[in-house]
């Protein structure tokens, strides 16, 4: 039997659901019938938009999907505007401020407290700029992420921009593939530093050779969310350019038509993958999804990536001053935990209009990218405020941390997240050194097992869970440590399990202090973990309370909001009207 997210989508899905988004709209929160909010909420999502957690109700998220990060001259500002103007919600956050951008691991923008009445207005300002909401959720092809600096880098083997905007444009809005049995996560990489991350997509496009022509290897079946990680695995399958949304048109099809529609924890490609494995994989989708004979894999370029591979070389995560190829700059900008006030992005898009081309771009460590910087206008830019907060050269501890967005709006996180986070990051870089071969240090958070925060592939991983201190409930972390991509993918290992919020950086200086004393030679990080069992490990990572203090030890998901003065449940202001005056209650 379909599960009942399908007998909903059966009644009203894709294009249509703006019409009924819109009516909703124009008549106010409440003429969402009470007994229909599930089905219209799940609708809602593949126009980019999640109803908030419990107290916030009336109030959404709103995605805006970014294809491969690129966010082209006028449209920053357009996004800043939108975020003052319509994100400002009932409470201020202490560390960011009333209206922000958040900037996600997939290259796309969420905004916060958004009404469903200002909604047809946002649409219009972000269509008058060619944005757009639609399928930045939902069960359909999400944004198309990769290597945040296609067509400009020097360091790419094929440029891999004109096929990932390619596939944007044909697949958003395509009713064919607009409802799939979940969501569809595409990458396409053509550079050395494997910045799209393909192994942890549905679907990867990554660089490849075959009797001396460029084109792409294609890996299926990655993913992290709960807690059955998987790598994308090779079906042996090589395609030049001109050929990828034919095979992107095949593979998702196959998806539509085999992936399981009765059990959503089952229905991604990964589960299918796991069922048939590659061969099968790719007869399926050369028999019944293509209409072109199949090469096999071509010479993989995979060997040269260090994106988040564990080596401290390359321009991995693309923080920093970097030539392109036509001679100008890129700047890549750390914002920590991916989030930037709407005054500072304002800001952000006059600088990146004053001394580049006015584009900028998104990358999947949560960070901003201001390119086309001719060199002459390096050193005015360096002296910005702006940067002194958002900076080229920031601390490992900075420049690795990366966030989802916890308990604050999201509905299935555990812990408060991005305040913590920040916490976290600025103790350790206080109090902790890394050896000084180590510039990058990944440590993510996650508020629960969704894993939007990657947290399997950082070196240090955070996973929101509860527990028990001094007889009373407090919020707590797992520890994962040695995750990564690169030559060598590995998820990390979970060697700590419920430790409580406030004794995380003391276990972290904890395992950094043993890793400087017991390395041998040059040995990385990652390959330090890989080394020892995980007992061994567990004993290097000892939990202990320090001078940092944690102010959301307590029960966060309990609250309306984990930063409101008065934060019980009772004290919500929710759910407003159009104008975020509280509705009247019922009783």
């Amino acid at each position: 039997m379909p599960s009942k997210v399908e007998n909903w989508k059966d009644e009203v899905y894709g294009t249509e659901i703006r019409e009924h988004l819109l009516e909703f709209a124009e008549e106010g929160w409440e003429s969402i019938p009470e007994d229909e909010h599930d089905a219209w909420f799940e609708r809602f999502k593949w126009w980019g938009l999640y109803h908030q957690r419990s107290g916030q109700e009336s109030y959404f998220m709103m995605r805006i999907g970014t294809p491969n990060g690129v966010i082209e001259p006028g449209q920053l500002e357009v996004i800043g505007e939108i975020a003052r103007d319509y994100a400002t919600g009932p409470a201020d956050n202490p560390e960011f401020g009333s209206a922000v951008c958040d900037w996600t691991t997939r290259q796309s923008i969420q905004l916060h407290w958004i009404k469903l009445e200002d909604i047809p207005e946002i649409f219009e300002k972000l269509e008058s700029v060619g944005l757009s909401t639609q399928q930045a959720c939902g069960d359909s092809w999400r944004n198309i992420v990769g290597c945040p600096v296609a067509g400009k880098d020097k360091h790419e083997h094929i440029d891999a921009w004109p096929v990932a905007e390619d596939l944007h444009e044909t697949f958003k809005g395509n009713d064919d593939y607009a409802n799939l049995p979940r969501k569809w996560k595409v990458s396409v990489t053509g550079c050395d530093e494997g910045c799209g991350q393909g192994d942890i997509n549905d679907l990867a496009f990554e660089p490849a050779e075959k009797d001396g022509e460029l084109g792409f290897n294609i890996r299926v079946g990655g993913g992290l969310s709960r807690k059955e990680a998987r790598l994308a695995r090779d079906i042996d399958v090589w395609v030049p350019p001109e050929q990828a949304a034919d095979l992107a048109h095949g593979m998702s099809a196959l998806f539509r038509e085999y992936g399981d529609r009765e059990d959503r924890f089952n229905a991604r490609i990964k589960f299918l993958m796991d069922e048939w494995g590659p061969q099968k994989m790719r007869q399926v989708l050369q028999d019944e999804f293509v209409d072109f004979e199949l090469e096999t894999a071509g010479e993989d370029m995979r060997d040269q990536y260090t994106y988040n591979s564990g080596g401290n070389e390359g321009h991995d995560d693309h923080v920093g001053i970097h030539e392109q190829d036509d001679g100008n700059y890129y700047v890549g900008l750390n914002v920590l935990v991916g989030r930037m006030g709407a005054e500072d992005t304002l800001e952000l898009a006059e600088i990146a209009e004053e001394y580049g081309s006015g584009e900028v771009r998104l990358t999947q460590r949560q960070n901003v990218i201001i390119m086309d910087v001719p060199e002459e206008n390096l050193d005015d830019l360096k002296s910005e405020s702006l940067l002194a907060d958002y900076s080229p050269n920031p601390s490992p501890f900075m420049r690795g941390s990366i966030a989802c967005t916890g308990t604050e709006y999201c509905s299935l996180s555990i812990v408060e997240t991005k305040n913590r986070q920040v916490r976290y990051a600025r103790w350790l870089k206080d109090n902790v050194e890394l050896p000084a071969d180590h510039e990058d240090f990944h440590i993510h958070l996650s508020g629960c097992t969704a894993s939007c925060a990657q947290p399997q592939i950082a070196d240090v991983s955070l996973r929101g869970m509860k527990t028990r201190k001094d007889g009373e409930p407090v919020e707590a972390l797992d520890i994962g440590l040695g995750g990564g991509l690169g030559e060598d993918p590995r998820f990390a290992d979970w060697v700590e399990m419920r430790v409580p919020a406030d004794e995380v950086p003391g276990a972290i200086r904890n395992l950094v202090n043993n890793f400087k004393d017991l390395r041998e030679g040059g040995e990385t990080f990652r390959e330090f973990v890989a080394d020892r069992d995980e007992d061994t490990l567990a004993e290097l990572v000892k939990p202990e309370e320090t001078d940092y203090h944690d102010p959301y030890m307590h029960n966060t998901k309990m609250t309306w909001y984990p930063y409101a003065e008065d934060d019980d449940m009772d004290a919500s202001p929710a759910p407003t009207n159009g104008d975020g005056e509280p509705l009247p209650s019922d009783d």
